[in-house]
Formats: structure tokens, sequence, C-alpha cells
């Protein structure tokens, strides 16, 4: 059922379900020409609702409030007119929110096929992540307590929550498995090789790893909260020359340890390199990694994965990478944490993706000529032209 008074966001709502589902049966109701509803609606009949933000003389919020309070009301998907809105929908009850403005059509589909899938169930809200709608997560998790979304991908999303068992604050890292979707299965196998290679690892710059849960077509990583922000936030607001030296011999450490044992990690940037409250650096985000000997079957072959700012030529063609295009990728951030710049700009990312292969390295300013030599070494265009193992890096600093 779909309760709106813009007959055309009626309408492109409706475009969104049965381009989906062509059998769908959908109810319209208009709350500007036919009043807003009487508080015994239940809903019944209905299997999910989608409520825009124009009914009439009513707040949109207040409505959403009356829906919700009803004992077994269908969920309820909201469409705010902006973020702070849509929080307040979450926040009052609806099962998810999008903006009204430009509603994306995968992610709106993926959200209701799982609320679809999962309507006839009923389940502590202590235990539920309800999850983004963008999405589509909507695992059931015993032992956590949810604190707050940090992050949303196709795939995953990442939660601060507290343990608790151990009343402690962790970052559950969750991925939903859907066949259907593109991928699906791909990206649970790459998900679950991530706990696979760094729960093993006991090194101080890198993340610490809980647990690990898989449970029906849902997957979690309980890991270590690093309270600290991340590299991103610190290079907005200006580095420090010894602190650009440490925080690089700190992510160089952590690289030549995961190179050790064989694992790359291929997504290597300033949001992926976190900080604890007492300023030491700990890398996350190992959902690219993958270990140097696996097969290219779980990946793909000539799939492009990771940031096109931060990527080596050769991983931006799509082509073989080695622990080479890490070290490239560290020093992008290395050049980012001088100056305050990424090295290259394009208003596309196939423009950034040429300027890595073809543009040549860009020059520092007199104040930091000393390190050329280094960013020469870091950012040449040939693996074969680069420092060949991280622990060179460590040499040179």
């Amino acid at each position: 059922m779909i309760i709106d008074g813009c007959a055309e966001f009626r309408s492109l709502l409706m475009h969104h379900v049965t381009t989906h589902w062509p059998d769908a049966v959908i109810a319209a109701y208009d709350p500007v020409t036919a009043g807003q509803l009487p508080a015994e609606f239940s809903g019944a009949g209905n299997d999910i609702i989608l409520l825009g933000p124009e009914q009439g003389v009513a707040d949109p919020l207040q409505t959403l409030a009356q829906f919700t309070g009803v004992p077994g009301f269908p969920p309820v998907v909201f469409f705010g007119r902006d973020a702070a809105l849509c929080r307040q929908a979450e926040r009052l009850g609806a099962s998810g929110s999008l903006p009204a403005s430009k509603i994306p059509h995968k992610a709106l589909i993926v959200a209701l096929s799982d609320l679809l899938r999962t309507r006839d169930q009923t389940v502590s809200t202590n235990n539920l992540f309800v999850g983004d709608i963008g999405t589509g997560i909507n695992p059931l998790i015993k032992g956590y307590r949810l604190i707050e979304k940090l992050a949303v991908s196709e795939h995953s999303a990442v939660y601060l929550a507290r343990k608790e068992s151990a009343e402690i604050k962790i970052v559950l890292k969750v991925l939903r498995q859907n066949p259907e979707m593109a991928d699906g299965i791909g990206a649970f196998d790459r998900f679950l090789q991530e706990y696979e290679l760094i729960a093993g690892l006991d090194h101080r710059n890198i993340v610490r790893i809980h647990d690990l849960g898989v449970s029906d077509d849902h997957a979690h990583i309980a890991m270590e909260y690093l309270g600290g922000g991340d590299l991103k936030q610190k290079i907005l607001h200006g580095i420090t020359l010894v602190d650009t030296i440490r925080y690089t011999k700190e992510v160089a450490a952590a690289l030549a340890q995961i190179h050790s044992v064989g694992i790359l990690h291929r997504d290597l940037k300033p949001a992926n390199i976190m900080f604890r409250d007492d300023g030491s650096i700990a890398l996350i985000d190992f959902g690219l990694a993958k270990r140097m000997r696996l097969a290219q079957e779980i990946t793909d072959s000539g799939q492009i994965f990771g940031t096109p700012y931060y990527m080596s030529p050769e991983q931006g063609h799509a082509d073989e990478v080695d622990a080479r295009s890490d070290i490239y990728s560290l020093g992008v951030i290395f050049y980012e944490m001088l100056t305050g710049d990424k090295p290259y700009l394009a208003s596309n990312a196939m423009g950034i993706i040429f300027k890595h292969n073809k543009a040549p390295v860009p020059v520092l300013s007199p104040r930091f000529a000393q390190y050329q030599a280094l960013l020469n070494l870091l950012l040449a265009k040939k693996p074969e032209d680069r420092l060949q193992r991280v622990e060179e890096v460590l040499e040179w600093l």
C-alpha cells in the first residue's frame, strides 16, 4: 500500500514495484483528498506500507508513529525529504527509509524483498539489527546490542554495537548473502575470507578480531572498536611532518605483516586507516584482501575493486597485482599527508585511472624535497621501478 498525497510520487513508487513484481497488487491512498487514515487503521491485508512525505495536514512522522504504535502493523518504509527526517523515522520504528527526491531502484527492491521474506517473523527489537533500507540487511544477531549505524554498502553494513556478555563496545560488520543479487555469493565468500585472513594476525597496527558468526543468509565479524577516528579526518585538519612520518611507518609495518603471510590489502586508503584512543594506528577493512596464491574464481579475473584515487596503475587496469600495488597506494597516502592534496584528480574515475598510469609523479615543494626520491620510488608507474618490499619504505624513513 502506498500512502502519499502526490499522484506523481505514487505513480513513481508503483513503477519501481511493478517493474520487479509485475503481478503485485498495489493499493494507493491520497491523504490530501481523502483525509488522514483513522487511528483504528491496522494495515491488515498489506504486506508492506510505503509512506511518502506528503500527508496533507498531518506530519508524516506523526502518521508513522500512529502506524508503528499499532501491534502487528505491517513494515513501513518511510520516504523523507531529507536525511534528518529519515533518521527520525527509523527511531520511530520505520523498517527502513529512503530519500524521496531520488529513490535508488535496486536498493528499494532489495529492501522490499527482505521485508517480504521476513514479514511473518516476530523478533525482539533488542536482538534485531534493522540495518539500512538501502542494503536490505536485516540480520538477527544475538548477544549484541546496536548503538549506531556507521556505514553501508550494497552487500554489507557496519554498526557500532555493545557485546552484552562483556559490556564492551565493538564494531559489527554484517554481510547479507543473496544469490539472486549479482555477485551475491562471491561477496559472501570474500567476506568470510576477510575473517580467515586477519583473525590469525596479532599485530599492533592491524585491527583485532573478536568473533565470527554465520546464521542463515548472514554472517558477521565482531572486531575491535577504534574510537580515534580515521586518517581521512586527520588529513582534512592538517597533519604535522612528524606525525606523517609516524603514520606512514605504522601503516608500512602493518602491510609488512600482512604481506609476510601472503595477503594483499588492495583497498588501502585513509578511510581504512583508523586510530585507537591512544593514538596508535590500526589497519582495517580487508574486504578486498586476497591471498596471493588463491585462484581467481572468487574475485572474477578482470574485475576492478578499490578506490580510484589510491589505485596503482596495474590495479586500475584490472591487471594482476602484488605487494607493490599496496606500496603504490601507500605512496599516494604519503603524498596526501604531506600536502593535503591527492596527487591525481579528474572529473571521473576513468580520468583518475588514466593519470595514475600516464601523468608524471608530482613534485613536492622545497619544504619536503628530501622526500622526493622516496615518493618517486613509491609512485613509479611500473611495479618493477618501485620499492619491491614494504620494509624498504621503513628503511628509507
